[in-house]
């Protein structure tokens, strides 16, 4: 009461003193909130967008690193064993990851039970594809259809709703990757499609959707974002331990497997997530999905600097259009930010 009434008449002004006042008033002012999460646009830039563009660029590396490993490993079996290592890795590392689920109510370990086997569903889905249908088909069907399976899964369960803003946004970005891909095709280079993979790329889309969702429901909620990424993570990687010890691991005895995998877990899972996790805290997940389609951009540009591929201008005209769809993403509106 003391609130509604200061500023009406004169007495009320002698109560300011009143300890009850700045309890009430402290979250309005913008003191607080600066220190216990940065507005300013500048700022917001740094900690949300960059993380998860840094990701993104690891995670773009994928494609040149897998193609390294040696001939006769099988294509599901490189990405598990990454995330093996690097998710159980960053579930030992990772602060307060142990009683994560102890301190979760009981929606959120659902949310965590849910998480783990979406993660898994990644690499299980995403390689295969990779080797239907290629590196750079296979990472444009996954992380243009993980914008949309993202939207369409917040605003199904309540979350947000899509904006004007990431809808042109995101057309941008898939149309740029789409073109990013149909270049070679469009100069007459055009290979047949395979449908199968395709079908597992559109799975790993929606499997990362899915598990960005998660991971951002759970820290938006409070919770640490390394916690959080290494009970997804760690549990995912047990999951599909037994996929690889059934696949074989010949491949891993050798020099160049062992470091592909080690190279997988430790820059592509365990930096490129905790970032990833990081970014999550101040950026929408469907706003992160929408981001991380800088990562087709990044393996196109690795296969012409380090493996020798050639793109045509189509292909180059689909990476400004990505660009300017991530920037579009990126940087703030002014008007809107003190808003949000």
């Amino acid at each position: 009461m003391s609130c509604a009434r200061f500023g009406s008449s004169p007495r009320p002004v002698r109560r300011r003193k009143n300890t009850t006042v700045p309890n009430r008033t402290s979250p309005l002012t913008p003191t607080r909130p600066a220190a216990v999460g940065p507005r300013p646009s500048h700022t917001g830039v740094l900690s949300g967008p960059a993380p998860i563009l840094a990701s993104a660029v690891l995670w773009g590396t994928t494609g040149t690193a897998s193609s390294l490993a040696p001939a006769g490993a099988p294509a599901a079996a490189i990405g598990c064993a990454g995330l093996t290592v690097g998710g159980i890795l960053l579930f030992l590392t990772a602060r307060g990851a142990r009683s994560l689920p102890g301190a979760c109510t009981r929606p959120e370990r659902w949310l965590l039970i849910l998480g783990a086997p979406a993660v898994a569903g990644y690499p299980v889905t995403f390689y295969p594809a990779v080797a239907r249908t290629g590196v750079a088909v296979a990472t444009v069907i996954a992380l243009g259809s993980a914008p949309v399976f993202a939207g369409l899964l917040s605003w199904i369960t309540g979350q947000s709703r899509p904006t004007a803003r990431w809808t042109c946004a995101t057309a941008a970005a898939v149309l740029g990757c789409t073109l990013l891909v149909l270049g070679p095709g469009l100069s007459g280079h055009a290979t047949p499609m395979d449908l199968t993979g395709v079908m597992l790329a559109a799975c790993a889309g929606l499997s990362y959707a899915a598990y960005s969702l998660i991971g951002g429901r759970l820290i938006t909620r409070g919770h640490p974002s390394d916690a959080v990424m290494g009970v997804l993570f760690g549990a995912a990687g047990l999951l599909v331990l037994p996929f690889v010890l059934f696949a074989g691991t010949h491949w891993l005895a050798t020099v160049r497997g062992g470091a592909v995998a080690v190279y997988l877990a430790l820059f592509t899972v365990y930096l490129a997530y905790r970032l990833f996790g990081y970014g999550l805290r101040r950026t929408p997940a469907s706003a992160a999905t929408s981001l991380t389609l800088a990562e087709p951009a990044v393996a196109a540009v690795l296969g012409v600097s380090v493996l020798g591929e050639r793109l045509p201008t189509a292909s180059w005209c689909g990476l400004a259009v990505l660009a300017l769809g991530l920037v579009l993403l990126t940087v703030p509106l002014r008007a809107g930010g003190r808003g949000r």
